[in-house]
């Protein structure tokens, strides 16, 4: 028997994300390869879980609701990256 959790996944699929963001699945995966590729400072945030990429879902309610992702804890300004 599979036990139904009630409280949402903490990471989605980059295909989950782009339907909450309501773009396609190409721009959803031309973002999260920008994301990798500038080390976080642009894009979609995922992290790279073997082949597998996913979405941290609170960085993505942070992203939808206009926040920076990580505030920097040296010079209190924001950044756009997951540490």
């Amino acid at each position: 028997m599979v036990k139904v959790q009630s409280d949402p996944a903490p990471f989605l699929t980059v295909v989950e994300a782009a339907a909450l963001l309501r773009v396609g699945r190409t721009v959803a995966y031309q973002q999260a390869r920008q994301y990798l590729a500038t080390g976080g400072r642009e894009g979609l945030p995922v992290v790279r879980l073997g082949r597998q990429l996913r979405v941290p879902r609170h960085a993505l309610e942070r992203l939808m609701d206009g926040l920076p992702l990580v505030e920097s804890p040296s010079s209190g300004t924001a950044r756009r990256t997951i540490e």
